[in-house]
This record gives structure tokens, sequence and C-alpha cells, in this order.
């Protein structure tokens, strides 16, 4: 074997320097490998998947997109803190206070803010007006509560029934309603109440017999829209029979416009008990701001404060309820998120 000559590299130097070159050339491999990996597949899926997942985030479903314009509504949100604030006051004022509304708590016709031991002053009687206030505001937002879920209920099913199977049961079901429709409703109550011993449940039945007409109205709308659409087809298609057709598909998809129309029926049915306790159409041993109304309105001039403070509860709770109810059309109507 011949020497080599100096500068020359031997095999073995050869083979090192070759070596060498392959381990650079795979470092170098696996360096844009892993940066292409990371900026092709993970830069640019996260991007992707922002890029899919910022719409699908943007786009609000129908109810929070109700909620976020019933938000913006300044009247709605006094409505919803006025009503609040009264629901708070009839649960928890009268544990907190501790007089009852029959008790005889002073002297007769003591005016308001001069005895610290009945705030609001008393009746003719002697009886605590603030007591009649705070436990008379739960008959009173009872039976308009219950009243509105009666009316909403009867009127829901007469125009589901009258609008999905047309024909001669929708002819005969808005008849009938167009019987109710033109009936004077107070004077109606006041037949239904006084054929009954007066008491809360015959207030309620008789509030929500004379107030479904509107209800029933605006269903059968709905139902007459929302019977033919796609997905009451497809369901059809599929071999849906007609009581999952209305509850399942139909019903969900006409709740809003009737939400507003509840919403409503809670303060006319405020209204309507107040009447009717007024005159004397109700059960006397429950108290009530109709009924407080009532038996105090011969001693108007005398006993103003008697009269006045259920006469604002009323309007404050009616106010509210409508408020709501402004807010709820507002939001639950597309014609209306642009006005």
């Amino acid at each position: 074997m011949s020497p080599q000559p100096p500068g020359s590299t031997g095999p073995s130097a050869s083979a090192a320097t070759a070596a060498t070159v392959a381990a650079t050339a795979a470092a170098s491999a696996a360096t844009s490998g892993t940066s292409g990996t990371s900026g092709t597949s993970g830069t640019s899926g996260t991007s992707g998947t922002a890029s899919i997942g910022t719409p699908a985030e943007a786009a609000l479903s129908p109810w929070r997109e109700a909620w976020h314009v019933f938000r913006g509504n300044k009247a709605a949100l006094v409505g919803l803190g006025l009503l609040a604030v009264v629901i708070l006051a009839m649960t928890f004022g009268p544990g907190l206070y501790g007089v009852e509304p029959f008790d005889i708590a002073a002297g007769p016709f003591t005016e308001p803010f001069t005895d610290p031991a009945v705030w609001l002053g008393t009746d003719y009687l002697g009886r605590d007006v603030l007591a009649g206030m705070l436990i008379g505001g739960r008959a009173t937002l009872l039976v308009g509560l219950s009243a509105a879920v009666l009316a909403v209920g009867i009127g829901i099913t007469v125009g589901a029934l009258a609008g999905y199977f047309g024909g001669w049961v929708d002819t005969v079901l808005s008849r009938l309603t167009e019987l109710f429709q033109v009936l004077p409703s107070l004077l109606f109550a006041m037949v239904l109440v006084s054929l009954f011993t007066p008491s809360l449940t015959t207030v309620v039945f008789a509030i929500g017999i004379v107030a479904w007409t509107g209800t029933a109205r605006l269903a059968r709308a709905e139902f007459l829209r929302l019977r033919h659409m796609e997905y009451a087809n497809a369901a059809r298609a599929m071999g849906a029979g007609p009581l999952r057709l209305m509850l399942r598909e139909i019903l969900p998809n006409a709740m809003p416009p009737l939400i507003v129309s509840a919403s409503l029926i809670v303060g006319a049915a405020i209204l309507f008990e107040a009447g009717l306790s007024f005159l004397g159409l109700s059960d006397a041993n429950v108290m009530s701001w109709g009924l407080m109304i009532g038996s105090n309105r011969r001693n108007i001039l005398e006993c103003w404060w008697a009269v006045t403070f259920p006469g604002l509860g009323i309007f404050a709770t009616v106010l509210a309820v409508s408020l709501i109810g402004d807010g709820l059309n507002d939001a639950f109507n597309p014609k209306l998120h642009r006005r």
C-alpha cells in the first residue's frame, strides 16, 4: 500500500465526513419537517379551526339573540327589576315584618309615617296597611300567574287544534273563540264567580275562561304558518303522528309570540282580580290589593292612604309586566331588532 500524500483524505476520514454530512442532512430534514408540521399542520390547522369556529361562535341561537336584544332594552330591564323587587318584597317581607294583615295594629285612620309601628298607617278598622300590602301582594300575583297559565293553556290547545287540522275543526273552534271573544269579559267573570263560592280558585277559573281567546287566535295563526314547513314535512314523512308534530315540532317554534301573549295576560289578570275583589266577588278571608281598595272605598276621603298604596302596588306590578311584555315582543320579533 503506497503512502497517501499529505492533505489527502483516507477511507476512515471519508467515512467520517460522509456520516457527518448524512447526520446534518437528517437533522436539517427533521427540523424542516417539524417546522413544516407546526407551521402547516399546527398553524394552519389552528387557524383553520379558528376560522371555522369563529362564525359558529358569532352565530347566536334564537333564544340567545332574543336575550341579547332584550338586555339592550332599558325599559324592559327597568320592568324586570321592578317586578323582581315586588316579588322579593312579597316573598320575604311578611316574615321580616311579622304583622298579620287582619290584626288590629293601632287606632283607625292612623296616617302614614306618623307612627313607627305602622309605617303606612292603618285603615278604617285599625289594620296595618303595610302588612296588607305585603300579604295581599302574594294573592294578587298568585291569581295573575295562575290565571295566565290557565288562559294560555286553553288558548294554545284550541288554537293548535284549529290551526293544525283545519277544515271543520278549524271552523267550529274559530266560531267558539269568537263567541267567547264578543262576551263582556268582566261581566262574564262576575257571573262565573257568582255562580260558585267566591274563592281564589273560582277567581282564577273565571279569569282564565275569559282571557284565552287572544292566545287561541295567535296560536292558530302560528300553527297555520308552521304546519307545512320543511321540518314539519320531514317529520311527517318519517312517520310522526299529529300529536308529536304539534308538541315536538311546531309548538317549540311557535312559542316566542305565545310567551309575549302570556306576559300581557298576567297584567290583565291582575287587573281582573283587583276589579273582582273591589266588587266583593273574591274570598273575603284572603287579603289582596283589590280587597284592600274595595273595603276602604267608602272612607277614601278620610283614609286615602288605604286605597292609594294598594293602587300603587297594582300600578307598579302591571307596569312592570307590561314593560317586560314589550321587551319580549321586541326581542322575539325580528322586524323590530333594527328599529
